[in-house]
């Protein structure tokens, strides 16, 4: 009888720790900053989310898949029903034609890696204003 009684608040104590979870829900996944010019500089884009779990959310790291793109997130814990974001830069300088970038987020809820995506087409600066950047 204790054992089943021990078994039976085991797994009540389980059930309930499995449903505090926090869940990331971003509004969007991938931005297609289309065509941008290389003289404009860099562009950003806020992807935005809500916790919609019912224990904090922690965004342990967020990291891009190379150097042109930088990442800026939400480090305080987000609580249930609350909002954050990651916004993504992307530096055109030096970098004609089509892009593709990933941003990897680390976080502490069940999809422990999202991904994010930013896309678009850098067209070339003038051949006068290459020169003058030399």
């Amino acid at each position: 009888m204790k054992r089943h009684l021990f078994l039976g608040l085991m797994l009540l104590v389980s059930v309930l720790t499995m449903a505090q979870k926090p869940i990331a829900k971003f509004n969007e996944t991938s931005y297609d900053f289309e065509t941008i010019n290389e003289v404009n500089g860099k562009v950003t884009h806020v992807f935005e989310f809500t916790n919609t779990g019912n224990a904090p959310l922690i965004l342990t790291n967020v990291q891009a898949s190379c150097g042109c793109t930088t990442p800026m997130w939400s480090r305080e814990p987000v609580a249930p029903k609350a909002k954050g974001s990651v916004t993504v830069t992307y530096n055109p300088k030096n970098r004609p034609g089509p892009f593709n970038k990933s941003i990897t987020i680390t976080n502490n809820s069940d999809e422990n890696k999202i991904i994010l995506h930013i896309k678009g087409e850098v067209m070339p600066a003038p051949k006068e204003k290459q020169a003058e950047a030399k």
